[in-house]
């Protein structure tokens, strides 16, 4: 089985030697891993994983050779407590793709804001199930824990499909942490090569070779100055939070807190699905203290990198239509805020935590793409890398 291991390994393009498989035999031998799987897949991740971004695969080809076997010692039985919420949800409505596929559009953002405000007016109580009132569990467009392809949430905690055109709820969402450290090295290596080291002349430290030289050569006391060495890159990061977003919670704080320890200049604002005429800078405060895009336009020049973080999952109105926004009634489309930003910002990318391969399945996705003229690049640490690339130009 271990020589099946290392063979998968090496067919996964895994950089693994004969060395260190040899190493972990050693180990083995010695009782390191005591006999219990989880020991042996530390160790092994240890002995034969020498860079980060080779975990997941690591992970992938652990899982499939050792499928099946457990930790359980002495015969105990394995006890499954099935979560509250688990019970609860059995109340929601699930339905097979084929159901999904007959039910029909209302036929576009007009016509299901006008049919909300007749629901509004007319209905008089609670209903539960059907496919036309304000309700739960049921096919209508307006409610909670049904299902619509396009209809407006009113009542439900989080997304199930994804696809509500606009949430009724006053929603929280949590700061990013900036100071996750684990798994932000390669993250902050890639970064890294964004930095230009520059010399500006307003500021000046001492020279304290060149001082000591000249004063040796000329017999009297010669100070020498030179330009302060600074980290010259200035970061504009706009955030998406909540939503689909909170599938992705740690990789974007990675990323934060990756950014964060690079650059001295940075900037960041929140927004949540698509920028609109709003940003904020604490999410607990953001009814509070929102600011104007427009003025953070025109506070940071035109020399800013700017990087966008964020799925780009969302219904298309959202980015094409005055009022498309699930949270509130926007004034202009997303998609004129996103021109003004990359108008006024010549480097600009789009980062998108979403496995590239999946992003074709998601119409949002390909608007904001052509909105940032094909500058979207997946959240990996290659994708990282053409994006600094990208920022380079």
């Amino acid at each position: 089985m271990f020589v099946t291991f290392f063979n998968e390994l090496k067919a996964a393009k895994l950089p693994v030697s004969l060395r260190e498989y040899l190493t972990l035999m050693e180990a083995m031998q010695a009782g390191i891993a005591s006999g219990r799987v989880e020991d042996f897949y530390y160790l092994s991740r240890a002995a034969l994983v020498k860079d980060e971004r080779h975990l997941d695969r690591f992970d992938q080809v652990f899982g499939q050779v050792f499928k099946g076997l457990s930790g359980l010692q002495d015969g105990a039985e394995a006890q499954v407590e099935i979560p509250a919420e688990w019970l609860r949800a059995m109340s929601e409505l699930n339905l097979s793709p084929e159901d999904m596929a007959r039910i029909e559009e209302l036929g576009g953002w007009d016509k299901i804001m006008e049919t909300l405000r007749q629901r509004l007016d007319e209905q008089k109580g609670r209903h539960q199930g059907g496919s036309k009132w304000i309700g739960t569990g049921g096919t209508s467009p307006f409610g909670a824990y049904g299902y619509n392809p396009a209809g407006v949430r009113i009542g439900q905690k989080e997304s199930r499909h994804r696809r509500a055109i606009k949430v009724w709820d006053k929603r929280e969402f949590r700061d990013l942490d900036d100071g996750v450290e684990v798994g932000t090295r390669n993250l902050r290596v890639a970064l890294r090569k964004l930095r230009k080291l520059a010399r500006q002349g307003a500021a000046e430290e001492l020279d304290l070779d060149d001082t000591i030289r000249s004063t040796a050569e000329r017999g009297f006391l010669d100070i020498k100055m030179r330009p302060e060495r600074r980290n010259a890159i200035k970061v504009l990061m706009f955030f998406d939070v909540g939503g689909s977003m909170d599938w992705h919670v740690k990789i974007a704080e990675e990323l934060f807190s990756a950014a964060r320890s690079e650059f001295k200049h940075l900037e960041y604002y929140y927004f949540h699905n698509c920028p609109y005429e709003a940003v904020w800078r604490s999410n607990a405060r953001r009814r509070a203290e929102m600011l104007a895009t427009a003025d953070v336009l025109n506070t940071y020049p035109a020399d800013y990198k700017v990087v966008f973080v964020g799925d780009a999952s969302m219904s298309p109105y959202e980015i094409v239509v005055p009022g498309g926004s699930v949270e509130h009634m926007n004034q202009e489309p997303g998609s004129a805020w996103l021109q003004r930003i990359t108008d006024a910002y010549s480097s600009c990318v789009w980062l998108n935590p979403v496995p590239e391969k999946h992003w074709d399945w998601t119409q949002s996705v390909g608007i904001v793409r052509t909105l940032l003229s094909g500058r979207m690049f997946p959240l990996t640490l290659d994708g990282l890398e053409r994006a600094v690339r990208e920022l380079q130009r």
